[in-house]
């Protein structure tokens, strides 16, 4: 027997005694489902925008997001653990950030994957000649466990 063949044998003997690998589907949550959270965290953001919000609101919406979630915008900062983006939304209700210029969020389109959903957005605020559309946003939202588990801001 040549050395090739000798060799090709110790592998596949080799080989045998290793234990096989099964992957597992991952777990997925279904297209309806990824759509209807996001609608709903866009929905109470509105709510969470108006100058009488409260801290309830803001529970709310953290109440979509796992234990573990990250929120990600490299403009403004970078990565935020979910507990660093709860104290911003807290400041800025206590700051007066949410004073209801932000009147609406438009979504424009929403692709759904694996577990994913990339939203184009904009929103719409209130000015002195009525409601106007701001600029179009790409936003990308993963899921876990039925909740959102990252948020990557595109803008």
């Amino acid at each position: 027997m040549n050395n090739t063949v000798k060799k090709v044998m110790l592998l596949l003997v080799c080989m045998s005694f290793v234990p096989q690998i099964n992957a597992q589907e991952p777990s997925t949550i279904s297209k309806d489902s990824l759509i209807s959270i996001v609608n709903e965290y866009y929905k109470i953001n509105i709510k969470i925008f108006k100058a009488n919000s409260t801290k309830e609101d803001i529970d709310d919406v953290f109440k979509l997001f796992t234990e573990d979630f990250v929120y990600i915008h490299p403009k403004y900062g970078g990565p935020y653990t979910r507990q660093k983006l709860y104290d911003g939304y807290i400041r800025n209700q206590k700051n007066g950030g949410y004073d209801g210029s932000v009147v609406d969020i438009k979504v424009v389109n929403m692709i759904t994957g694996l577990n994913a959903v990339a939203v184009e957005r904009k929103y719409v605020t209130k000015t002195e000649n009525g409601n106007q559309d701001g600029e179009y946003q790409m936003t990308l939202f993963e899921f876990a466990d039925g909740k959102i588990s990252e948020i990557f801001e595109y803008w």
